[in-house]
């Protein structure tokens, strides 16, 4: 049987037969209704027995090495999957699979992690399930569409002041105010040549440790792929050159490298609120006050001026006061 919702200048149906429940929104009741009688009589003639036998854990196993495995964050995609797998919702049968139990796994999370954490969780899971909808025909809805998604976190304000970029660094062997050129430099103190690297040039932690030879130009670094999709540029500062000059052939390190080592050094300077990701807040905010904001953007990526300057770009109030008069 079909519900229609009048809202505003448009219509949402809802059709459902046993656990299978569907919904969409139309300009005209007319179309819902057509739209309607469709998929009631697609319903009818499908059996239960249709969804596969599986769980979500089980789409999660398949997502993972069908779609995780060939993405640049499959490690990381990896390692929220086991955590999701933790979760009694991972052992819900498909069949069974409805809002009641994303609500109940959105709550429970919630009360464990950060709500950006929550968000990013949320957004692999709507994704495999949108993929077993459309392409392994495990789904005949999406679950996580049909539940209010959890709220955005503020965006971070913290940027790193020069006493702590100075002792992180030297927690991982780099004097930053004279970094000899070797032969061979540790991996601590690749990752603080890294560091040093994203305070230049607001690039990604996993940007830089794919940067290989062949991408290090005079004047720019080439990113062949980045987290958007697209392939871009970034110039580089006087002190990036210098920088990337004593890796010509990139950093020669992992993101777990990264991640792990960059975490004991900040708790070892007594910065352990701190990000590595929070060098790109303050890469951003220092470029911000020699570009305008169409060439940050191209600086940094962003495709989104709004994201741009509401996240990353935070200008001295006291310096755009002086620059008024």
């Amino acid at each position: 049987m079909a519900s229609y919702t009048k809202r505003g200048k448009t219509w949402r149906v809802q059709i459902q037969r046993g656990t299978l429940r569907q919904s969409a929104t139309f300009p005209t009741k007319s179309e819902a209704q057509a739209w309607a009688v469709e998929q009631e009589a697609e319903l009818r003639n499908t059996k239960h027995g249709a969804i596969p036998k599986k769980t979500l854990a089980d789409l999660l196993d398949r997502y993972e090495l069908e779609v995780s495995h060939t993405k640049r964050g499959h490690d990381w995609e990896r390692k929220r999957i086991s955590v999701i797998k933790g979760y009694k919702i991972a052992s819900v049968r498909l069949s069974d699979l409805d809002a009641t139990h994303v609500s109940t796994w959105r709550d429970e999370r919630g009360r464990d992690v950060s709500s950006a954490s929550v968000l990013r969780d949320w957004n692999l899971l709507s994704h495999a399930c949108e993929v077993a909808r459309r392409e392994w025909k495990w789904l005949l809805v999406n679950p996580f569409k049909e539940v209010k998604r959890p709220k955005d976190s503020p965006p971070r304000q913290r940027v790193f002041t020069e006493g702590e970029i100075e002792r992180i660094c030297f927690a991982l062997g780099i004097d930053v105010h004279g970094i000899a050129p070797l032969r061979e430099f540790t991996i601590s103190q690749r990752v603080a040549l890294a560091f040093l690297f994203a305070l230049e040039t607001g690039m990604r932690a996993g940007e830089i440790v794919w940067i290989r030879r062949e991408d290090i130009h005079a004047s720019h670094v080439h990113l062949p792929m980045t987290k958007n999709g697209s392939a871009r540029d970034v110039p580089l500062t006087t002190r990036a050159r210098e920088i990337v000059n004593l890796v010509p052939d990139g950093f020669g390190i992992e993101s777990r490298q990264l991640d792990a080592l960059f975490r004991k050094a900040k708790k070892r300077a007594g910065c352990e609120d701190a990000h590595f990701h929070d060098s790109r807040r303050t890469a951003l905010t220092k470029l911000a006050k020699i570009l305008s904001p169409m060439e940050l953007a191209r600086v940094s990526g962003h495709r989104d001026l709004n994201l741009l300057l509401g996240t990353y770009y935070a200008p001295d109030i006291g310096e755009l006061a002086g620059k008024m008069g």
